[in-house]
Formats: C-alpha cells, sequence, structure tokens
C-alpha cells in the first residue's frame, strides 16, 4: 500500500482552512507529522475521536506547563544517544524520525532538536555497551527504530548480537499502530527478527497501541507477523485525558491486546512534559481507572503495571486507601530505592509524583 507521510497540517486536507491557520503556532513549537494510513482512522465528523487527538495539534498545547526533559534523561546519558540508568539496561536512541508525531510525546525534543541527541557513527555506544558486561538488555527507541531502513536496522542488530553479554535487544516502536504496512510488506525485515531472535536471546517488540481503533486487521496482521518471525511483543501507553482515561476503553484495549499475544506491560502516568498539560489525569484519579480497567480482565492482561517513569526510577502506583496512596519502586536507579515502599497522604491535585509532599512512611523490605 502506498502510505503517503505528511508534515504540515497544511497537507491535511480534512483540516478546514480556518483550522490550519490556527494550528501554524502550534505546528511552530511543537512538529507535526502523520500518514494517510493513520489519518484513515479518523471519524473526521467528532471533534473527540480519540485518533485524532493522539496525531493532530490543538492550541492548548501551547499552554505553559512542564519540561521538555521531565524524567531527566540527560542525567543518565553516558554516549550521545546512550543512556544508562539501570545496571541490566542500556537505552540506545537510533533515530529521532516516528511514522507520527503523538501530541503527548514525551520526547519531543529530539523532533524539535534533530540531530541533538541521536547520532549515525554508533561506534562509542557500542563500545560502552561493550565494556558494561552488566547491559544485558538494549532498547532501541528514539524517534522510531522502524523508520530506519532494514539494512540500518540490521547493521545495528547484528553489532548488538555480536556482543556475547547482551541477551535481549527490545525495539520501541509504534509502527504497528502507526503504519502497519512498513512490516506487512517488508521481508527482509521479518527475516532481521528471524535470524536474529534466537531460542536462547530473544528480540522484544514494545508497541504503544493507545486506543483499541489502532488495532485495525492490518495492524493485528502486522503484529502476527513479527510474532511468528519469532519476535515477543509487549505493549505500553500513557493514561491519556480524552484518550483512554476511560475503564472501558482502556480495559477494551488491554483485553483486545492480549486476545492477540501482545502482552499488556506498562501504564504509564503522563508525564510533565511541555505541552501535554491537555491529557494529564491526576495520579489518584488513574489509579481508579486503571484498577476498574483491569479488574474483570484474564490474568494474562492483568500483568499490566500503572507506572510513572520518574527521573529516580520506575514508581509503581501500588494502592490507594480513603487517606493514604502507596508507591514502591519498580525499577531504580539508585540502589537505595531498589524496595522502597512508600506511603503518602492523599493527593487529588497530584499529577505527578513530586507533587506529593506529606510522607506518612517508608519501608524498604
Amino acid at each position: 500500500m502506498d502510505v503517503r507521510y505528511y508534515t504540515s497540517v497544511s497537507q491535511v486536507k480534512q483540516l478546514s482552512d480556518e483550522e490550519k491557520e490556527k494550528l501554524k503556532k502550534v505546528e511552530k513549537k511543537y512538529r507535526f507529522r502523520a500518514n494517510s494510513y493513520y489519518l484513515d482512522l479518523i471519524d473526521w465528523s467528532d471533534p473527540d475521536d480519540p485518533i485524532r487527538k493522539i496525531v493532530i495539534p490543538e492550541e492548548d498545547e501551547l499552554e505553559e506547563w512542564g519540561d521538555l526533559d521531565a524524567s531527566n534523561e540527560k542525567s543518565y546519558t553516558v554516549a550521545k544517544g546512550l543512556q544508562h540508568k539501570y545496571p541490566d539496561t542500556a537505552l540506545f536512541l537510533v533515530n529521532d524520525v516516528c511514522g507520527g508525531f503523538c501530541r503527548f510525546c514525551f520526547r519531543k525534543r529530539l523532533f524539535i532538536n534533530v540531530g541533538a541527541e541521536v547520532i549515525r557513527d554508533i561506534t562509542p555506544q557500542l563500545d560502552y555497551i561493550r565494556s558494561h558486561k552488566e547491559i544485558t538488555n538494549v532498547l532501541l527507541t528514539g524517534g522510531d527504530p522502524l523508520l530506519l531502513s532494514t539494512e540500518k536496522l540490521e547493521k545495528i542488530i547484528c553489532s548488538l548480537r555480536e556482543i556475547d553479554h547482551v541477551q535481549i535487544i527490545r525495539i520501541g516502536s509504534k509502527i504497528p499502530a502507526f503504519n502497519p504496512y512498513r512490516i506487512i510488506e517488508d521481508d527482509e525485515l521479518l527475516r532481521v527478527i528471524r535470524k536474529y531472535s534466537t531460542e536462547e536471546k530473544k528480540i522484544y517488540v514494545m508497541t504503544q497501541f493507545n486506543h483499541p481503533k489502532e488495532l485495525t486487521r492490518e495492524a493485528i496482521k502486522a503484529v502476527n507477523l513479527l510474532k511468528n518471525a519469532g519476535a515477543v511483543l509487549c505493549n505500553q501507553t500513557p493514561l491519556l485525558r480524552g484518550i483512554n482515561d476511560n475503564p472501558e476503553v482502556l480495559g477494551d484495549l488491554l483485553d483486545k491486546l492480549s486476545f492477540v499475544g501482545v502482552t499488556p506491560y506498562y501504564v504509564f502516568q503522563n508525564r510533565p512534559v511541555s505541552g501535554n498539560k491537555k491529557f494529564a489525569v491526576p495520579v489518584e484519579k488513574g489509579y481508579e481507572i486503571f484498577t476498574k480497567a483491569v479488574c474483570n480482565l484474564s490474568g494474562v492482561a492483568k500483568r499490566v503495571r500503572y507506572v510513572m517513569s520518574h527521573r529516580t526510577g520506575k514508581i509503581e502506583i501500588a494502592a490507594l486507601t480513603r487517606n493514604f496512596i502507596i508507591f514502591k519502586y519498580h525499577r531504580a536507579h539508585d540502589e537505595r530505592n531498589r524496595r522502597k515502599v512508600m506511603v503518602y497522604k492523599r493527593n487529588p491535585k497530584a499529577l505527578w509524583f513530586d507533587d506529593y509532599t506529606e510522607l506518612v512512611e517508608e519501608y524498604t523490605v
């Protein structure tokens, strides 16, 4: 299928001239990118269509809030494009382009400052990984690795497979949702997955389906092609106001993912990133939505966790009582936090962990 990419809202024929004019100032600050396949999923008669909200700019993105690097990824950068936050995992930024630019993207700084964090010569990153034998997992992300040519992607994967202590290679990608034809029509990509996802060392594809509407027949076909080639698939999505902040919608998404063999992995609290306030759901409301969403799911779908990618680590929202909220570190950079449980007094307005100030008790298990 001929999937066309658009880099300006002026190219979106379904928008009125008045809408295009209003959105110019948004586009100037936060870049736009979409494609014909994904835009065709939008019900243009519905101003609240979730796919529209994911990819079409809106003026309220200009509300001042947050930070471009809300999780302080800069502090964990050990070489250009390489982050090492947790001992066993390295995060490798291999691209600064996506199949579309999600309006809630937590790494939109890459699209603003193109080339600032992504480097084409990957020798320094490979040297670092090679010299740190504790690294067993490497996550390829960006941007979207599946927007690279298959030839470039294979060179990266092949180089990592030559490092004996790298067991898992993860590919973080929204391409199965944004443009499944990238997978369906590329036998070479499937060959690469088949070659390097071995019996003892798997390739994981970390998908990002945010709404059930994205699980089209084509998307499900792409998912199955990846699985049949030997990849293990897991899904992660932020909880997003106006998109999936409804227990029925979120539950439907998690259920359908489990039905097609994609493990629900993380539901993220939306990070306080510049331009993202319109998507923010209060933490405690988010926990209630998440709990209602998963209560009737099978145990397979219930493996998902509700977490925040905080600058100190992944903090799981573990429980809520009448007066208190309970957090625990699911992953932590600082060894002293790795088994820590924290009880805070509730704050219904809190949008992020830092909004909690009344610590009641903490305990290291």
